[in-house]
């Protein structure tokens, strides 16, 4: 990515928002208002360690979405409480079959307890915010089913990230390799590729630029 001033978590969700009014309302339609500072603190204390700024301000913009929906580039938003649900539940496995613990080929162990999973794809692998101290703290990475944690394509911060969408909705091109489209049922969906024409046989629409 070029050298560019990143917009704030905030900002770069109320394009997205602003695009998704006039463009997918019925993706718009799934995002949750904002968290409860109450909620906020019972997350915190579950993990026993103090979320990103970049995710509290997302968390602070929408709680997650009501359901799994395609509105970011392979993966949805989690909400606060599934934040806690999801890293509780990583943690108990990783716990039960030594998923703590590096194995000699892998550069990540399968889980760690400073990963905070922000986001899931459609298959359940998780994308965490890495808060283990040192210069690439906030970064974000895959968690899957199997093998270790992969950060070899991993993005600075969450609001790196969440600029590259907003950018991508409104002066085109792609989030590495994944582009918008539309549904016929006016939802957005990200696909590899900039020539996909259909989704289970129903046809897609390169998604608009900007607010025309």
């Amino acid at each position: 990515m070029s050298e560019q001033v990143v917009l704030p978590v905030s900002s770069s969700w109320q394009r997205i928002d602003a695009w998704l009014a006039v463009h997918a309302p019925t993706t718009l339609a799934l995002l949750r208002p904002p968290v409860a500072a109450d909620e906020l603190e019972s997350v915190q204390r579950a993990l026993g360690v103090q979320l990103s700024v970049e995710l509290r301000e997302s968390l602070s913009c929408h709680n997650g979405v009501s359901e799994w929906t395609s509105l970011l580039p392979e993966q949805s938003p989690l909400g606060a409480a599934d934040i806690a649900e999801h890293w509780r539940m990583c943690l108990e496995i990783a716990s039960d079959n030594d998923g703590l613990v590096t194995r000699p080929w892998d550069d990540e162990p399968w889980w760690h307890p400073l990963w905070v999973p922000w986001a899931v794809s459609a298959d359940g692998n998780a994308h965490v915010i890495d808060l283990r101290p040192g210069d690439e703290a906030g970064r974000l990475g895959w968690a899957g089913h199997s093998g270790g944690g992969d950060f070899s394509d991993s993005w600075p911060g969450l609001a790196t990230y969440l600029h590259e969408v907003s950018r991508a909705l409104y002066s085109g091109g792609g989030v590495r390799e994944m582009y918008p489209y539309l549904t016929p049922d006016g939802q957005l969906w990200w696909d590899f590729g900039e020539d996909c024409q259909s989704l289970n046989d129903e046809p897609l629409m390169p998604a608009p630029l900007g607010l025309r």
